[in-house]
């Protein structure tokens, strides 16, 4: 039997697609319905299981991206099980609990997840059809137990390395306002459509004010303009999803031509710094979100001071308004009067 090399061409993109479509369909749920359900508990209790539902959803995310990685690879039942299996034992997301049993809190680290699903997936290339008959015994034992236990041991580290970032982030913060805001947008720009969990970093770093609405505002810029500039190479469905669901779905596009990313870029520098003169402010858990679920635009407008016709207008202009346009004048710029990309390479491909 002849084998394909594991590291065939396209290896490291059907991987980045895989968690980028995973990390993506666990995060949408909870985007679109969280904000509208809580704010309709006082009248509409039974409400409350549709914010379980979605939270449920959230730590299945290694679970997911694991499944949606091996459906680019096309594995077997079996195979994809055992990778799924594996990314959840790796993710961080579960602990031993009181009595036994175990206690899920959390999507997990997404980059250990990421680490985790690439070397389950590399076990199960080379392990193809050399079981036989005794694929179904050995394939997820040794697949979990491998894998997972690397993952398992990979863990402290990488979150060594990722609260090394949030603190890199989180020094920002002694910058003045205005410059600190377009950094932190800039950043959070770039690390929506990175592996790195943008929601993980707000979190760790317990990004507040001025700072968080920035970060917020970065990915929203990223988010229309994703949109935006390659709404002819992209159905219109995608583009729905890159705006209401997440960039993350352009990680692959982004890794292979980084210049996508110029007029992103310039966008939530200069929104990051609007939102900063209009006062815009944000929760921890509302930075890493963008537009999704307007949980941006709402956090903003309760923290102003409640929902006025001013308030409103300011969100509205700084989280919606300012981004599009600017990412409709950077669209013009990049690819007409300085042709440096094309809608072509905001196409992305989806399994």
């Amino acid at each position: 039997m002849t084998k394909k090399p594991i590291f065939e061409k396209g290896f490291g993109m059907k991987i980045l697609n895989g968690i980028a479509v995973g990390s993506v369909v666990v995060l949408i749920p909870g985007a679109l319905l969280n904000e509208l359900f809580k704010a309709l508990l006082p009248i509409f209790p039974q409400g409350q299981f549709v914010l379980d539902a979605t939270s449920l959803a959230m730590t299945m995310m290694a679970v997911v991206i694991g499944y949606a990685i091996s459906m680019q690879f096309k594995f077997t039942p079996i195979e994809t099980a055992s990778v799924a299996m594996a990314a959840g034992l790796g993710s961080g997301a579960w602990k031993f609990a009181e009595g036994g049993g175990f206690l899920f809190a959390g999507s997990g680290d997404i980059i250990n997840i990421s680490i985790t699903a690439t070397i389950a997936t590399i076990m199960i290339l080379y392990i193809n059809g050399r079981f036989k008959a005794y694929t179904l015994l050995l394939t997820p034992t040794l697949v979990l137990i491998i894998a997972g236990g690397i993952g398992v041991l990979t863990l402290p580290y990488v979150k060594m390395f990722t609260g090394g970032l949030a603190s890199m982030i989180g020094s920002l913060m002694d910058f003045q306002p205005i410059i600190m805001s377009l950094l932190m947008a800039s950043i959070f720009a770039v690390m929506i459509v990175s592996p790195i969990s943008t929601v993980g970093i707000a979190l760790a770093i317990n990004l507040t004010g001025i700072g968080s609405a920035a970060a917020n505002i970065g990915i929203c810029a990223t988010a229309f303009g994703l949109a935006i500039t390659g709404w002819k190479a992209n159905s219109t469905g995608i583009s729905i999803a890159l705006m209401a669901g997440s960039p993350k779905m352009a990680m692959a596009n982004v890794i292979k031509k980084p210049k996508i990313m110029l007029p992103i870029v310039c966008n939530a520098a200069i929104a990051g710094m609007i939102g900063a003169i209009l006062g815009q402010q944000g929760t921890p858990m509302s930075a890493g979100f963008g537009i999704s679920g307007f949980i941006g635009p709402i956090n903003a407008i309760n923290l102003a001071g409640g929902w006025t016709f001013i308030n409103i207008l300011q969100a509205i202009i700084a989280f919606i308004v300012v981004p599009v346009a600017l990412a409709f004048i950077f669209r013009y710029v990049f690819t007409t009067m300085k042709p440096i990309v094309s809608p072509e390479d905001y196409k992305i491909e989806v399994q």
